[in-house]
């Protein structure tokens, strides 16, 4: 047994509706590598189980795995804005909302999350950006101020496959998106943040009460 099948086995299974999503997005897209999967997914569901948000915002939805993971924990009447920018996915992400039994709480936009993001008159108390990586910081000051204090902001892939690592760094756009964002986050004295090593490296980011 490996040290993933011994991890997954003794941890809670996920959904079926999960599984499902997990097979399809297989089958039907070309970069099922983007997918949140179960074991950061199951992460994102405790961190929004522990933290009870009424708002939540996405950016970045892929096939929609990571948004049923992040709707676990929403209180009564709580919603989530899913921004997405590929309205080809449309049909499976709303099946996948179906099977979970979230698509009433689901407001799902099609666009450019900068162009979107300033629509919403909304605070938020946990934010899950896992979109365009070279627009990170872009990201990051658009929702700042749209987050509860106290709230949380969760960025995937801020590892970007160990190329941040490298010296010199590779010096194309992706990278140098990420590693700006590092490097914003970490110089920001308005948050809290450390970085959790899992799949591709997830921010755990924390706004301060003041």
């Amino acid at each position: 047994m490996t040290e993933k099948e011994y991890l997954r086995s003794h941890s809670s299974a996920v959904s079926e509706a999960l599984r499902w999503l997990e097979r399809e997005t297989h089958i039907r897209t070309n970069h099922a590598r983007m997918l949140s999967g179960p074991d950061q997914g199951s992460l994102i569901s405790f961190i929004s189980e522990l933290t009870r948000p009424a708002n939540i915002l996405e950016l970045g939805v892929f096939t929609g795995y990571s948004t049923i993971c992040l709707a676990k924990g929403l209180r009564e009447g709580g919603s989530i804005h899913a921004i997405e920018i590929n309205d080809e996915l449309e049909d499976l992400i709303r099946e996948g909302y179906r099977r979970a039994g979230i698509e009433d709480k689901v407001q799902l936009h099609f666009g450019d999350a900068k162009q979107l993001i300033p629509q919403l008159d909304c605070v938020f108390d946990l934010v899950y950006i896992d979109a365009n990586k070279r627009e990170y910081p872009d990201y990051y000051r658009l929702v700042f101020d749209k987050v509860a204090p106290g709230g949380l902001i969760l960025a995937d892939n801020v590892l970007w496959d160990g190329k941040v690592l490298q010296d010199p760094m590779p010096q194309d756009a992706q990278t140098k998106g990420i590693a700006a964002f590092n490097d914003m986050v970490a110089a920001d004295t308005r948050v809290e943040n450390f970085i959790l090593p899992i799949r591709d490296g997830l921010s755990v980011i924390r706004k301060k009460l003041s």
